[in-house]
């Protein structure tokens, strides 16, 4: 059964574009309901798939004769030599984390760890890459009132991620030992 009250608007409110939209249309070989809209929805998302990222990861190297597990659900496994191995991870956690910034950023950590522990590997270390909006008018002029709005929206957020971060890991005892910030 289909939606045919699925507008371009439904579609947008769906963060889908018109020719993720047709796409849909054409795996289906028909339009799709609202569920079903829903689900790819998620499925597509920054979240899910990586719809932004997806293109900069494909150029990192996945394959070599030191990689013993490549990237994918869980952690990738690299022979470091000595009979060690090292568990990576890398998580995007920008729109949980846009929506609530605590519990976002501290899923996203928990994400993480528990895909380097399930390559029975036990975390040593966090990094985090950070990034944000403004947190000042870069003019340097006195924001309106609708601009001061967002910023001190992107310094909640801010908040809420350095905490999330700090409190998850801390509660596993995996310290976080670089990264960076960027705004």
């Amino acid at each position: 059964m289909t939606d045919s009250n699925i507008t371009p608007e439904t579609v947008e409110q769906h963060n889908l574009t018109q020719e993720e939209f047709a796409r849909i249309c054409e795996l289906l070989g028909r339009r799709p309901n609202l569920t079903e809209l829903g689900v790819f929805s998620v499925m597509w998302s920054e979240h899910c798939s990586y719809k932004s990222s997806r293109v900069h990861l494909k150029r990192l190297p996945t394959r070599g004769p030191r990689v013993i597990v490549p990237p994918g659900e869980n952690a990738g496994v690299v022979d470091i030599g000595d009979d060690w191995c090292v568990a990576f991870k890398v998580e995007s956690h920008n729109h949980p984390s846009f929506i609530e910034p605590f519990q976002g950023a501290a899923t996203g950590v928990g994400g993480i760890l528990r895909d380097v522990f399930t390559m029975g590997a036990r975390p040593v270390a966090a990094m985090n890459s950070l990034r944000f909006g403004p947190m000042a008018d870069p003019a340097g002029e006195p924001p309106s009132a609708e601009r001061q709005k967002v910023l001190n929206r992107n310094k909640s957020i801010l908040k809420g991620c350095v905490s999330g971060i700090g409190h998850y890991g801390n509660c596993f005892g995996v310290p976080t030992v670089g990264g960076e910030v960027v705004f």
